[in-house]
């Protein structure tokens, strides 16, 4: 594992996401201990002011401190891109095993997979925060379930591979119980398209999350996520730009930054791409 680290923190652009990601998540972690200031202190004293020493990112329309804002707003939006990459890897974890082992399930859970993903994503997520309402959770659950059809279709195919190589037909002649079979012999030999595909779907939920909580569908107004700053601020972006700038900067490093992980994942963990590395 360490030789396999130290090999993809060789390239340049995996090391600067890896690096950026971990700084991201340290300052969200430790802004209590960093900054002075509380992310809803009101100072209407102090409103609209530009970049200083005092307020390195400005304050909003209510005076509040930006910097702590974008850092605490890290806590929320990096918090719903997690939850989204659990809970979307375990329900497609599990459906692509059933999909790709049982053949009796196969149709019935692509069909119900293929139905979901042909619609975009953020419609689906706008439709079913409709029906569940806005609140931090359901935009979690709106959008595992968005995602989970991504990984359920990676993981089937697999599945569909592994089940046909020959320790697991030696495995089944030996009456090795199925749990076991899928659990230790296909799913230990899927994890490699699961982790690229979570650092996908990590990103696209922070992408999702904000896109939701800018178009007042997803978190709400009161929870600093960075969607919710860049909603809150484009009524003053004309007189201070910083308001939208610094979030969406936020949104841009850390989708950025799982995108360049999840690319050196796919190259060194694919053996036709890893000759070319």
């Amino acid at each position: 594992m360490q030789a396999f680290i130290s090999t993809l923190l060789r390239r340049p652009l995996v090391r600067f996401g890896a690096v950026t990601l971990c700084v991201l998540t340290v300052l969200a972690a430790a802004v209590p201990l960093l900054s002075p200031y509380a992310p809803d202190t009101l100072d209407i004293g102090a409103r609209l002011l530009a970049p200083s020493a005092a307020h390195w990112f400005g304050t909003d329309e209510f005076g509040r401190d930006v910097l702590t804002r974008v850092l605490f707003g890290g806590r929320y939006s990096l918090a719903v891109g997690a939850l989204v990459v659990a809970i979307a890897a375990v329900c497609g974890v599990l459906m692509g095993l059933c999909a790709g082992f049982f053949a009796r399930l196969d149709t019935p859970i692509m069909r119900l997979v293929d139905a979901l993903m042909a619609l975009p994503d953020i419609l689906l997520a706008i439709a079913l925060l409709a029906i569940l309402g806005a609140s931090l959770m359901n935009v979690v659950l709106a959008l595992a379930i968005v995602y989970t059809p991504r990984m359920a279709r990676i993981v089937r195919a697999s599945t569909l591979v592994v089940r046909e190589l020959l320790y697991v037909e030696a495995a089944r002649a030996l009456g090795v119980p199925t749990w076991r079979i899928l659990f230790v012999h296909i799913l230990g030999n899927t994890v490699s398209p699961i982790l690229v595909q979570a650092s996908f779907i990590f990103a696209y939920a922070i992408l999702a999350e904000a896109g939701l909580s800018f178009l007042g569908l997803g978190v709400p107004p009161e929870l600093p996520t960075w969607g919710t700053m860049i909603a809150s601020g484009q009524n003053y972006s004309d007189q201070a730009m910083w308001l939208v700038l610094f979030p969406g900067l936020a949104i841009v490093l850390a989708a950025l930054s799982l995108q360049m992980v999840g690319d050196g994942l796919r190259d060194m963990l694919d053996p036709r791409l890893r000759q070319n590395l």
